[in-house]
């Protein structure tokens, strides 16, 4: 049997994997600390609570200095007016963008699937040069259930043409949160190594692991076509 395999789709999770949000985070969280008088929080802290969106970010700041939970939705929103344009302490990791550029140009649709909120998403991804590279975007707020729920993935999947009841794709993260929504899909999970994952990367569910970006379009073409062939087998 001769199986020809369009390239397949590639979504890639945001902070941590494809750009180093975290001082950004820490400086915007900071801000909103040191105006009502609580104690700043270190990068390594607030590294640790990045990943499953803003609320969770701030119930974990709330927590760590001992704040009222009835402040939450108003450090939330000073949050928000500074977040959506703090971009001058988020860098983008090595070889990413030659990394996108090469993945793109075999044909492989890439989206992004993330926790972060969509507008905080487009403004990101423009200020890195990276945009104009994506055909789908889901960030934290574009679907009820925010990662590990598979639903955000599914929806980028199916958004660049993947079969819902089977998608041949790969995901791309760096948390325990991404390897849990490929696992939920059965989607094959490359594990960036230099990312803000809180557990080892054996605890992880994961095909392949990379600490450098210019090794992933061999992991793409690698696991793509063993996952395309076993779909079009079975």
């Amino acid at each position: 049997m001769n199986v020809c395999l369009a390239p397949c789709p590639v979504v890639f999770d945001l902070d941590g994997t494809l750009i180093d949000s975290a001082p950004d985070i820490q400086a915007c969280v900071n801000a909103v600390l040191t105006d009502i008088g609580a104690v700043p929080l270190d990068l390594n802290e607030v590294r640790g609570f990045v990943g499953e969106g803003v609320e969770t970010l701030w119930r974990k700041v709330v927590a760590a200095r001992r704040l009222d939970d009835a402040r939450m939705s108003d450090l939330v929103r000073a949050f928000m007016a500074l977040y959506e344009h703090a971009h001058d302490r988020t860098t983008v990791f090595p070889e990413v963008s030659e990394t996108l550029e090469t993945l793109a140009g075999r044909g492989h649709p890439l989206g992004i699937c993330t926790n972060k909120p969509l507008s905080v998403t487009h403004a990101a991804l423009a200020h890195a040069g990276l945009a104009h590279l994506f055909d789908c975007l889901i960030g934290g707020d574009s679907t009820p259930f925010r990662k590990p729920h598979p639903l955000p993935l599914r929806r980028a999947l199916e958004r660049l043409g993947a079969d819902p009841r089977r998608p041949h794709a790969i995901y791309v993260g760096d948390s325990e949160f991404d390897a849990a929504c490929a696992a939920s899909l059965g989607v094959p999970f490359l594990l960036y190594a230099q990312g803000y994952r809180r557990s080892g990367a054996s605890e992880m569910v994961h095909a392949a692991a990379f600490d450098d970006f210019s090794h992933l379009p061999a992991l793409v073409e690698a696991h793509g076509q063993r996952e395309g062939l076993s779909a079009a087998w079975s």
